[in-house]
């Protein structure tokens, strides 16, 4: 037995809300990939297809990649200072000129 393939509606229910998921991929990345998942497959079930939703899926799943990579660089940034601080320093708790402390092992 064969499945057939639902015959294309007049009006693709999941424009809009691909348009709005690929726009929301460039602000709010999880909401975008969302909202982007949810029309391709509103599109898909009515027999369209829809370009803006998986376009926002992309841009949506390479910003948080991007996200996850800039916010990884931070840490080992900090990670870097804070062990060539304490290099310098020596062992102890050390008062910083800009207010915190440094504790170093």
């Amino acid at each position: 037995m064969t499945t057939a393939t639902p015959a294309p509606t007049a009006e693709n229910p999941g424009k809009t809300l691909g348009i709005v998921g690929f726009i929301l991929a460039f602000f709010v990345n999880i909401a975008g990939l969302i909202v982007s998942i949810i029309a391709l497959v509103k599109s898909k079930k009515a027999g369209h297809g829809n370009g803006f939703a998986i376009a926002g899926i992309i841009v949506s799943i390479l910003s948080i990649i991007a996200g996850i990579l800039i916010i990884a660089a931070i840490i080992a940034g900090a990670t870097a200072i804070t062990d060539a601080a304490c290099a310098e320093l020596g062992p102890g708790v050390w008062e910083l000129d800009g207010g915190g402390t440094l504790e170093c092992n």
